[in-house]
């Protein structure tokens, strides 16, 4: 029936699409003004066809079928997922439990202390009123060596008359995340772990490792990193267990959850999962686990990495856009990051807001109705694929063979890896290639510590890898301005063409706002002098002339010599004319192609604030 939809139109083949494209660039690189590069390394085009993924393998399979590439069963429901600390309290982090399970949550996450032997009452008090059969139970912070927490939740369970396999909850007694986040591993925890998974064979629902993709995501992976090496510690645990241990390759496979971020990137995170889902059914089947035990169970947390102190409410759009590629692309489990995560211990408003993204997803826009909405896009089958085969190579790369993602860690090639991925991520940040809103682009003029104290917030430093946010480095120079004592005062000196001189002070506005300068805006003024008058009148540090290229030449040097040396003049824009400028003792210049951070920080040099 589809197929008659457009009978009254003519068929038109690729080629002629793409004739007429290249009729329309007029002489412009295909390639470049059309091709996007993405930063795991491969090229996506500007359309695709049927064509395109007709060659493509797997997609006839249904939801819930081997290799489960469009899920892990015909339902799209997810678990909505709140964690809750218990390090200092079982009784309170109960009562917030209780109040989230109140208002939709389905499975609560409880961190504990790794190293304090929980007693049955504690656990008793953590989990009253909470019903595992109904509620997910999830534990964060496990070691193997420490198994109070487990044998306690297991005993309450059998106190509350639950049945073993109707009990849900998840530990991750995880050597190989100890490793990343600390440095250190023991391996007589594998020892341990075995004997945990032993244990756990008569309780299907429940989950005892977590490979932990989290991590990388927290250290600037790319995708391609983040699945690759989080596949990698899963590969490792089968061979640890299956080999050395001997215990069954279904078992192991089946208490093995994954940890997974979900970043901004909306149709590239969707692939992820969809991508991941292929490669650890095919790795888990490698060790011959049943089909059962090759679906990947993961549980989703939206991303730390591009969550932002400055105009924090923003990370509330983020949570919403990364909440929709995890609903689209299926996990088992979502947690959405509270907007004020980064910088305080989340209050009743911000975990409110961060269910109700959840919860709206469901029960008003119905993302849990529809298995693997996204089946079938030509373009999300193709990022699909490309993710799949990347990750894969890197997976490969890691673990093929006799190496493991552990011999590959240690040796730092992992560490090094990421690194080289983080520090372009970071110069893509610095100069506003990748956005992130309200730090690089469009910050909030008027926010300043004194009406944000939470502006505490510390770089975390984990070694072997560093944990960090992208926007630190601009927090910090903007913290710097407003812990100076002095606010500069970036004056827009607009005049000549109304079109360019208006572009060029937001532009500008914008620019100088990312350091926490004071940013004074004017339409346009009539001559030069009158903008410098005015200029001077409000005490200005800084004065941007904002103008067209064309009348530079003449207007620049004239506002350069008005203002004096003890005001900076800065010229908005990369005109033809700035050599002569520069002859002139004009100086400064900003356009789209500087490199914001390493500008602005000289501003704050030469006006004393650093």
């Amino acid at each position: 029936m589809a197929n008659k939809l457009f009978t009254e139109f003519p068929p038109v083949s690729t080629k002629e699409w793409e004739d007429a494209i290249i009729s329309d660039l007029k002489g412009a690189d295909y390639e470049k003004k059309l091709v996007w590069r993405t930063q795991e390394g491969f090229s996506v085009r500007p359309y695709y066809r049927g064509e395109d993924t007709a060659i493509l393998s797997g997609l006839d399979a249904k939801p819930g079928e081997f290799p489960y590439r469009r899920g892990v069963s015909y339902s799209n429901d997810w678990l909505v997922r709140q964690d809750y600390c218990a390090h200092k309290s079982c009784e309170e982090a109960n009562r917030l439990a209780l109040d989230g399970i109140s208002k939709g949550v389905d499975a609560v996450g409880f961190g504990i202390d790794a190293e304090h032997d929980y007693s049955d009452d504690e656990i008793r008090t953590l989990l009253k009123g909470i019903d595992p059969s109904r509620n997910e139970v999830d534990f964060k912070g496990c070691l193997p060596k420490n198994t109070t927490a487990l044998n306690a939740f297991l005993k309450v369970c059998e106190e509350k008359g639950l049945d073993n396999k109707d009990i849900k909850a998840s530990f991750d007694f995880s050597p190989l995340h100890r490793l990343v986040t600390a440095g250190a591993i023991c391996d007589d925890c594998f020892g341990w772990l075995a004997d945990i998974l032993n244990s756990l064979k008569d309780y299907p629902q429940v989950a005892a490792i977590c490979a932990d993709g989290y991590d990388f995501n927290n250290a600037g992976s790319s995708i391609v990193q983040e699945t690759a090496y989080a596949l990698g510690e899963a590969s490792d645990y089968m061979k640890t267990f299956t080999g050395k241990y001997g215990l069954c390759p279904t078992l192991v496979a089946s208490k093995i959850r994954f940890r997974l971020s979900i970043g901004s990137n909306y149709f590239m995170e969707i692939a992820k999962l969809r991508a991941a889902r292929v490669l650890w059914a095919e790795t888990a089947k490698s060790f011959n686990a049943a089909p059962e035990a090759c679906k990947m169970q993961c549980d989703a947390i939206t991303s730390r990495w591009n969550q932002t102190l400055y105009d924090s409410y923003v990370n509330m759009l983020r949570g919403t856009t990364e909440s929709m590629s995890a609903a689209i692309g299926g996990v088992h489990s979502l947690t959405v990051l509270p907007f004020d995560s980064a910088y305080e211990e989340p209050a009743e408003f911000s975990n409110r807001i961060a269910r109700n993204v959840q919860i709206i997803l469901k029960e008003e826009s119905h993302f849990n109705a529809i298995a693997d909405p996204a089946g079938g896009s030509y373009y999300v089958e193709e990022l699909t694929e490309s993710v799949k085969a990347a990750a894969g190579a890197l997976f490969n790369a890691t673990c093929s063979g006799d190496s493991t993602f552990r011999a590959r860690f240690e040796d730092g090639t992992v560490r090094k890896a990421i690194e080289d991925v983080a520090s372009k991520r970071d110069a893509a940040i610095a100069k506003g290639r990748e956005a992130l809103l309200g730090t690089n682009a469009f910050p909030n003029y008027d926010e300043t510590e004194i009406d944000n104290a939470r502006k505490e917030a510390k770089v975390e430093a984990n070694a072997p890898l560093r944990f960090y946010r992208g926007a630190e480095p601009f927090e910090e120079m903007r913290l710097a301005t407003e812990r100076s004592g002095r606010r500069p005062k970036a004056f827009m000196l607009t005049y000549g063409n109304l079109a360019m001189c208006r572009a060029r002070a937001q532009f500008s506005g914008n620019f100088f706002a990312m350091a926490g300068f004071e940013i004074i805006d004017n339409n346009r003024f009539a001559s030069i002098e009158d903008g410098v008058k005015t200029a001077e009148e409000a005490k200005a540090d800084i004065v941007v002339a904002c103008s067209s290229d064309e009348e530079y030449a003449e207007g620049a040097p004239k506002i350069f010599a008005l203002v004096g040396k003890n005001v900076l003049t800065v010229v908005a824009g990369d005109p033809e004319c700035r050599p002569q400028l520069e002859e002139a003792g004009i100086r400064h210049f900003i356009s789209v192609r500087s490199d914001i951070l390493e500008t602005l920080r000289g501003f704050q040099k030469e006006l004393g604030l650093i």
